[in-house]
């Protein structure tokens, strides 16, 4: 795949008529088996720039963008009933524009996100991805608004994209940014108290409403980073996990969830290990841990201090060890021995009976914003808010970044699940419980 990539840099990659072939990583062939139409695996991204962008100079950068990443020139191949893999065409170019300008007018903000959250793009068109340019009457500046098939692409990958393409629109380059820092390696402590065999909490059920329509809402927050003493032994994201924890143990509580004083939360938490700069790999490309908690630590009056320690230590042997994108079944799963249609059908019917285990929620931290997002006159971001997909049986999903020395939240959910006023109670358990973990509280 790496080889494809750079032979496509160089220009001698596919030619029309002739698309290499790529077969469906472990990650994307899961993802496909389980692709519902009533909850679409999106990935939502907005950027928040303070000026407006030229429509053809925006066209011509996001497209040289794609050509200087061509992984993200894909589109699935059409596949016989015998065949044992999915497989991705590299093309040679997009198969239609995917930028758009939709007209200018009250809502068309939240028009798009709930286009980016209902409408997943087609994975049989190159790229599967589109970007629409929100200007709304009264409102500065504009909003550049991803929906990105999360099947092909996760948000690290397109954020990187649409730096790209904030670099070839601006006309200027910025030095690569670091990748992120793990150890090399760290002793098996801080394990998780809870038993990977014992069933997680579920989100509770909220007030939907009487006819709740399938598919996702959101509800996006700006909120300050919390305050950390200087060589603090957690991070950030720590005190944005036992934030998330306290807040599904107190949400569940209130709603007199079963086992809610009982049974441990389980967290999912994607950790990427990728270079951020241009050769940054592109695709899904994170790996998934799961961060336990036993019932005792998130009831009434909890030892926030204790918990963030716990807690740090216990992503910091997450984080250090080697292990598979989705573990090692998965792999066994998408072992091609079986034609994919019969692979398929087993892998859903897997999840079904695995949803009773499935981790409580997720908790997808983006970090600090590594990239300028500097679209030259149009300004630098002022705001990325990314949202991961909600789907059952986890209902409820937190993703955090922060750019400008804000945080920005998106708390999304299954509509079938909980109603919008249930997210407004969410977002403030969870801003009241943050706040607790700053070091001006702890």
């Amino acid at each position: 795949m790496v080889t494809t990539q750079q032979s496509r840099a160089r220009g001698d990659g596919p030619r029309p008529g002739t698309p290499d072939r790529v077969p469906f990583p472990v990650v994307d062939e899961v993802a496909r088996h389980c692709e519902q139409g009533a909850e679409p695996n999106t990935v939502h991204i907005e950027i928040h720039l303070p000026g407006r962008v030229d429509e053809g100079r925006l066209r011509s950068a996001f497209t040289e963008a794609l050509a200087r990443h061509p992984r993200a020139l894909m589109r699935e191949r059409p596949r016989g009933p015998f065949a044992r893999r999915y497989e991705w065409e590299l093309t040679a170019g997009a198969d239609a524009d995917p930028v758009s300008f939709p007209p200018s007018g009250p809502g068309a903000l939240d028009r798009a996100r709930a286009r980016a959250l209902d409408q997943a793009p087609p994975l049989t068109a190159s790229p599967p991805l589109r970007l629409e340019v929100v200007e709304e009457p009264g409102r500065e500046g504009c909003v550049l608004v991803f929906a990105v098939h999360h099947t092909a692409l996760d948000g690290p990958a397109c954020l990187r994209l649409a730096a790209t393409a904030a670099e070839i629109y601006g006309a200027h380059r910025t030095p690569p940014p670091p990748a992120p820092a793990r150890p090399a390696s760290e002793p098996l402590v801080g394990e998780s108290p809870a038993s990977p065999l014992a069933r997680p909490a579920r989100i509770a059920a909220g007030a939907p409403g009487p006819s709740p329509v399938p598919g996702n809402a959101m509800l996006l927050v700006e909120l300050p980073v919390p305050r950390r003493e200087s060589g603090a032994p957690y991070t950030v994201n720590d005190q944005l996990m036992v934030a998330t924890a306290l807040t599904v143990a107190d949400w569940n509580r209130a709603q007199g969830g079963p086992g809610a004083d009982r049974r441990p939360l389980r967290i999912t938490m994607p950790v990427d290990d990728r270079s951020r700069g241009p050769e940054m790999p592109i695709g899904n490309g994170t790996r998934l841990v799961e961060v336990g908690f036993a019932a005792p630590e998130l009831a009434p009056g909890a030892d926030v201090a204790a918990l963030l320690r716990a807690t740090a230590e216990r992503t910091r042997a997450l984080k250090a060890r080697p292990r598979p994108p989705l573990g090692r079944s998965a792999s066994l799963l998408t072992a091609p021995l079986l034609p994919v249609a019969a692979r398929a059908a087993f892998t859903r019917g897997l999840r079904v009976l695995a949803g009773p285990w499935t981790s409580t929620t997720l908790l997808s931290n983006i970090g600090r914003v590594p990239y300028p997002l500097d679209f030259g006159e149009a300004g630098r971001a002022k705001a990325v808010w990314f949202s991961a997909p909600a789907r059952m049986p986890r209902g409820l999903t937190f993703t955090t970044a922060s750019t400008g020395g804000r945080l920005h939240l998106a708390l999304r959910w299954s509509r079938t699940l909980l109603g919008d006023e249930d997210g407004v109670r969410l977002r403030e358990m969870f801003t009241s419980h943050l706040a607790s973990t700053s070091s001006e509280t702890v």
